[in-house]
């Protein structure tokens, strides 16, 4: 491999991830919004909650589908083409004219979405040989919190000056820059990848693990995305915080999950080498004690510190399956496994929001929602204690 082409390759690595960290960027930008919207739409807990749920339903049912569409027609036209449709539909949330219309939005925002985790990782997978996949996917993943933590900065200023409507259309305008980067970047690199042959998955001959991942996926992700859809609000409304001081608060979870993101891949290559199984369940472990410990908090130093700690080890669990899974799938199928694995993942995106905010509209209480978030994390412990190394 020449210089070029190292070159080429790194620089489209950093263009994806740049592309991961502006999505999950919005995710961040929805919630800290969520107070602002229910304000102008003058809408209930459970009401924002499906609003936050919108997208994850259609980001996950795109999940399947967007994996067989990168292995049918690659990774670089799903990346581009999901940029676009993401940066159109990121403008269109701050024109939203009611709150179904929002709704509506968000889900098409999802559908739009949905294809890129798998377009991504495989766009590794190809560039990469397989020793090196396990660490570099845990590094492409670590954006993802890198993206939420960034963004409250930055958002914060903009929503206190002009409304969370400016916010959407600041992010859309990144959006276009973007693909504009990654058309460029990848194009030399394109025309190097080697070429392979889709296969169709074979639904009954398909790897056991896979169906615990998704499981274990979804246990994981109702805590985190139930956690980053309503913490925002229940800091300002329970803890009464201004919303200019979230800007120092809100990221520390995330930053603390993308430290172990970026870090899960060089665990698990060198420090749990034939132990990923270990590592998958001491992590979901850690991750139901610190949950158990946010639950049983009540003052605002002991919350943030139990989220925090539940953020890392979470992001352990989570990424480690991405990790593990990079070393055992077929190549030519990878963004198809990849697609259902996430499935699971996503539809934690969709559960989460909608489960905290059901509980909290019918109890009144957010310690009530911690304890649906605890019994998740018991399931996550479970499931992992089912997964084996070898098939």
């Amino acid at each position: 491999m020449n210089n070029t082409t190292t070159r080429n390759k790194v620089w489209t690595f950093c263009v994806i991830y740049l592309g991961y960290m502006l999505l999950f960027a919005d995710r961040t930008v929805f919630n800290l919004a969520l107070a602002g919207i229910g304000k102008d739409f003058n809408m209930s807990p459970a009401a924002l909650g499906a609003a936050g749920s919108a997208f994850f339903l259609g980001y996950t049912l795109m999940q399947i589908p967007g994996g067989y569409l990168t292995d049918r027609f690659g990774a670089r036209a799903v990346v581009i083409s999901t940029l676009i449709l993401w940066s159109l539909l990121t403008g269109f949330t701050g024109l939203a004219w009611s709150f179904s219309a929002l709704v509506i939005i968000r889900f098409l925002f999802g559908v739009a979405e949905g294809p890129y985790p798998a377009a991504a990782l495989k766009q590794v997978a190809q560039n990469q040989p397989k020793k090196k996949r396990a660490q570099l996917t845990a590094l492409l993943m670590s954006s993802n919190y890198a993206g939420a933590a960034i963004a409250p900065f930055i958002i914060v200023q903009v929503i206190a000056a002009s409304g969370w409507r400016s916010a959407f259309y600041y992010l859309g305008a990144f959006g276009v820059i973007l693909v504009g980067l990654y058309a460029l970047s990848d194009r030399k690199v394109a025309t190097v990848a080697k070429k392979s042959t889709t296969h169709k998955i074979n639904w009954r001959e398909l790897d056991a693990r896979v169906w615990l991942f998704v499981v274990l996926g979804l246990a994981l992700n109702v805590i985190t995305k139930g956690l980053e859809t309503w913490m925002p609000i229940y800091f300002l409304t329970s803890q009464h915080l201004e919303l200019k001081k979230l800007a120092w608060l809100v990221p520390l979870p995330t930053i603390a999950g993308g430290i172990a993101a970026a870090i899960s891949g060089y665990l698990m290559v060198h420090l749990f080498k034939k132990k990923e199984v270990l590592m998958l369940i001491t992590a979901c472990v850690l991750t139901l004690l610190f949950m158990f410990g946010l639950f049983r908090s009540q003052s605002l130093f002991w919350i943030v510190s139990f989220q925090i700690l539940t953020y890392f080890a979470k992001s352990l669990a989570f990424t480690g399956i991405f990790d593990f899974a990079s070393q055992v799938l077929h190549d030519d199928s990878y963004g198809s496994a990849i697609g259902i694995i996430n499935f699971g993942g996503q539809l934690g995106g969709f559960v989460g929001p909608l489960l905290i905010g059901w509980i909290v509209q019918l109890t009144g209480s957010y310690s009530a929602a911690f304890l649906g978030l605890v019994i998740s994390a018991v399931i996550a412990v479970i499931i992992s204690f089912c997964i084996k190394r070898d098939q």
